[in-house]
């Protein structure tokens, strides 16, 4: 069975709708500017009308919101590397790295990657390789690609679009990242829903919301003298405190007289984990390791590198043996020394090299596994 990354449409944004065409999207950009209003077609507007906010969230009620939520964040939050950036490019890469993938692991790869491209113009620059192979180990590789192509859409117009209308039009960027940038970078007075956000809104509100009627309670929760903190704050409340089911800290949360919920308890479908067993080659020579890149047309992972996947007798002992988990399938990774097969489009990569090449994350655990002599 082949490794799979995820589909793309469990992001929390679409970035499986392709990557617009920079030109194009600056064209559309630059047309809006000066304009009094920014036009969206009628269907976008339409899924955006606001539902009505609950009788019981009156301005008295708010008001304490938000300011037991602010007091709590400005004495609680955690020391992120993003965080007090007002840098626009700094901030989007922090949303989109954070999309899908744990904190603990953008901490030290949002630093790496930005020393590599510290500029929005120096992502703009960078081949689609260099840029695959800095992101190798996040995942979801349509976010880097989707990336860069915002970065060149930045350099054609001239700079970041400071509002979160005219930066959803960016290649890749939904209304969570637009929101998020915008009210952070640029103090835009928008609110975000992300996963955390919805969940802290439903429990305050007593029943589950929809789409928009989280939108809707977000604007009307949003303390707009101080946007991009109450947006963070409200994330961090439902990353830290607001838990899903089963692990909510109802005890140490800042708003919970305000709250409907309060710890009552939730029934949630309980997803089993599929379990999958995937076999690889390891075959060395002279310095060198044997890769294969994954064809361009691919949907998944696409251009990517990876060790070459073999059928093995089950009497044979791996040299390695790892797990790799991923949404909800746990794999069990067994790699095993030998030649190069007779048939196969794999070729010969120095191992100096090798991490400097778009490697899949699953290709790069392997390969450190084997360079620390864990094998």
């Amino acid at each position: 069975m082949a490794y799979r990354e995820p589909a793309a449409t469990s992001t929390p944004e679409s970035w499986c709708q392709g990557i617009s065409d920079p030109i194009s999207v600056n064209a559309r950009m630059s047309s809006t500017r000066g304009s009094s209003k920014l036009f969206l077609r009628r269907a976008d507007l339409e899924s955006r009308q606001m539902a009505p906010l609950a009788p019981r969230f009156n301005a008295k009620v708010i008001k304490r919101f938000r300011r037991l939520l602010l007091r709590w964040y400005d004495g609680s939050r955690r020391k992120l590397p993003w965080r007090g950036q007002t840098d626009p490019y700094r901030i989007l890469v922090s949303e989109i790295m954070l999309q899908q993938t744990r904190v603990a692991v953008v901490e030290s790869r949002y630093s790496e990657f930005l020393q590599r491209f510290p500029t929005v113009e120096r992502l703009a620059r960078a081949s689609e390789q260099t840029v695959l192979a800095a992101w190798s180990g996040l995942g979801y590789y349509r976010r880097a690609r989707s990336l860069r192509q915002a970065a060149i859409t930045v350099g054609h117009s001239g700079g970041f679009p400071r509002n979160a209308s005219e930066l959803e039009m960016l290649p890749g960027i939904g209304r969570y990242t637009a929101a998020a940038v915008a009210s952070i970078a640029f103090n835009q007075p928008v609110p975000v829903v992300d996963g955390n956000v919805k969940r802290v809104l439903s429990r305050v509100a007593g029943r589950d919301l929809g789409d928009q009627e989280c939108w809707s309670l977000a604007a009307e929760l949003l303390e707009s003298r101080r946007p991009g903190d109450f947006n963070q704050a409200l994330m961090e409340l439902g990353a830290m405190v607001c838990l899903p089911a089963g692990a909510p800290r109802c005890a140490v949360c800042p708003v919970v007289e305000l709250c409907s919920w309060r710890g009552a308890k939730q029934k949630s479908a309980v997803s089993l984990a599929r379990k999958a067993v995937l076999k690889y080659l390891l075959a060395e020579k002279n310095g060198a390791i044997l890769l294969r890149q994954r064809a361009l047309s691919d949907r998944l992972m696409p251009g990517m590198w990876e060790l070459p996947e073999i059928a093995v007798p089950a009497d044979h002992e791996p040299l390695l043996k790892l797990r790799h988990s991923i949404t909800n399938t746990n794999y069990t990774v067994l790699v095993f020394s030998g030649n190069r097969p007779r048939a196969g489009s794999a070729r010969w990569v120095p191992l100096q090299r090798a991490p400097r090449l778009p490697l899949t994350g699953l290709a790069r655990k392997i390969l450190r596994r084997i360079k620390s002599g864990q094998a």
